[in-house]
């Protein structure tokens, strides 16, 4: 067992560790496993989710806002991120559902401005196999070619 103190003292570092950044509940794991005994950490874990500061819905939620700002990205290529922070497939899932055309606007005009980026300088049979192998549905890549 381990004293109130220990407990504090590395919760505090879970602490600084999640609110310099949203983080997900796997990167915490990752970051403290083999530092922080590992029933403390889960209770930590535990702590810091039912206090609010980790939540992997939320980090869904921000990290795709986040790419629809920043990037031009595909839906699986969205996912295929998540997925590598240690995002759960159903929770991911559920997002996309509940978030369908909204995403299916941005993946439409993502796959656009990639589009009339690259018309300039490349042939339009090579911007399709490269939305191809973005992850763009085929039907906005159909669309967008002819």
């Amino acid at each position: 067992m381990y004293s109130v103190e220990e407990f504090q003292e590395q919760k505090s570092k879970v602490m600084n560790f999640i609110l310099y950044k949203k983080r997900t509940e796997k990167e915490v794991k990752n970051k403290f496993y083999g530092i922080i005994p590992d029933d403390m950490l889960e209770e930590i874990i535990e702590y810091v989710k039912e206090a609010g500061y980790l939540s992997d819905a939320d980090y869904i939620e921000k990290a795709i806002n986040e790419f629809m700002k920043l990037k031009n990205l595909s839906i699986k290529e969205i996912a295929y991120k998540l997925y590598a922070k240690g995002i759960k497939k159903e929770d991911l899932e559920n997002y996309l559902d509940a978030h369908k055309d909204e995403l299916e606007e941005y993946e439409k005009s993502s796959a656009n401005n990639i589009y009339n980026k690259k018309i300039k300088t490349t042939d339009k049979e090579q911007i399709k196999s490269y939305l191809i192998k973005k992850g763009y549905n085929k039907d906005i890549i159909y669309d967008l070619i002819n």
